[in-house]
């Protein structure tokens, strides 16, 4: 039953005041827009990639991907859109050559370099209002210092400095991201790094120390997606001549919290920090394993005895489908399109 014309009557008096479309019909609302992280496993995690025009945390200990997600995140959407912008607050340094071995296109990125935790969140406000840029990016939280504790010397106790000016952005950010109700406009992406801390004086049951995170309680309720990133082992290869050489990691990715997918789901995927035997260069992720494993999860690829078919195409074992994915990117943007058209039913 559509709204009676007495709420259509108080919808245009809020518009009159406010502007059009300050208020509109839920069904009239255009479909949230989404980012790729450049991992279709993650994707599907995330219920089709990053939603737009929210804030998203990534957690982690030190060496987790964490800075390595949100590169091939931006080197991911920047593949899919030319005219994609990024602009990046490196309150650590930014290793361009890094970067670039991870795909991300170094000229389509502005890098501003201050660890002042005022100057970081007001250029970001910045970046955010101006529709200037496609992605705003912060790395990371814990290296950014506030004026209160900047200004005073090491024996003075700042306790919650951070946090007051954290909750203090997550406030004024709002209207920053909001986009109309009703014309499409160009979303934006926004992701903070930030790493677990131990909980001092905290305690669990099952003998652990607590984890805590630093910018106080106040941003958990911001964020729209908060994502832990962990590594779980080590990829070896073995050498011709003996011994093995290390090429890589499995990154294991839970979301935390999530307003737009179902919570505490898990995905991994094999990143590679060095050129391997079979394949894959270094600062890729394996997309073949993904696809076949996305592909068979969701029945999409189908065995019949030792034979994988998937639309029209077959293959007499899993090694030659795995090798065929990995060179054939139109099978894999098939696949993935297919995979993500159920995670997401209508989606655009």
């Amino acid at each position: 039953m559509p709204l009676s014309n007495e709420a259509r009557a108080v919808m245009a008096q809020i518009n009159k005041k406010h502007g059009p479309g300050s208020v509109v019909v839920a069904s009239t609302m255009p479909a949230v827009s989404r980012f790729t992280t450049g991992s279709l496993s993650l994707d599907v995690m995330l219920g089709g990639g990053w939603p737009a025009n929210q804030w998203n945390e990534i957690l982690g200990a030190e060496s987790s991907g964490k800075s390595t997600i949100v590169h091939k995140t931006i080197a991911a959407n920047q593949q899919r859109d030319p005219e994609f912008q990024t602009f990046w607050v490196a309150a650590e340094h930014y290793d361009i050559e890094w970067a670039a071995t991870l795909g991300v296109d170094v000229d389509r990125v502005a890098v501003y370099s201050t660890n002042a935790m005022e100057d970081a969140y007001t250029a970001m406000l910045n970046a955010a209002e101006s529709r200037a840029f496609d992605a705003v990016v912060l790395d990371s939280y814990p290296a950014l210092v506030a004026d209160d504790e900047a200004e005073k010397d090491m024996d003075q106790a700042t306790i919650s400095a951070g946090a007051r000016v954290t909750g203090r952005f997550f406030r004024k950010v709002g209207s920053a991201t909001r986009r109309s109700l009703v014309d499409k406009e160009r979303p934006l992406l926004a992701l903070i790094i930030n790493q677990w801390r131990d909980q001092i004086g905290g305690w669990s049951p099952a003998g652990m120390t607590p984890k805590t995170s630093p910018g106080g309680k106040a941003k958990n309720y911001a964020y729209y997606t908060r994502l832990e990133a962990s590594r779980t082992e080590w990829i070896d290869e073995k050498r011709p001549g003996g011994g093995s050489l290390r090429v890589g990691q499995v990154i294991k990715m839970k979301t935390i919290k999530s307003k737009s997918a179902a919570p505490q789901q898990v995905a991994s995927v094999r990143f590679y920090f060095a050129d391997s035997t079979s394949g894959i260069c270094k600062g890729d992720y394996d997309t073949a394993a993904e696809m076949v494993t996305m592909g068979v999860l969701y029945g999409l690829i189908t065995l019949a005895g030792g034979w994988y078919k998937y639309a029209g195409h077959q293959w007499q074992g899993e090694k030659k489908m795995r090798a065929s994915f990995l060179e054939d990117l139109d099978l894999q943007e098939q696949l993935a399109a297919d995979v993500l058209a159920l995670v997401q039913p209508g989606a655009a």
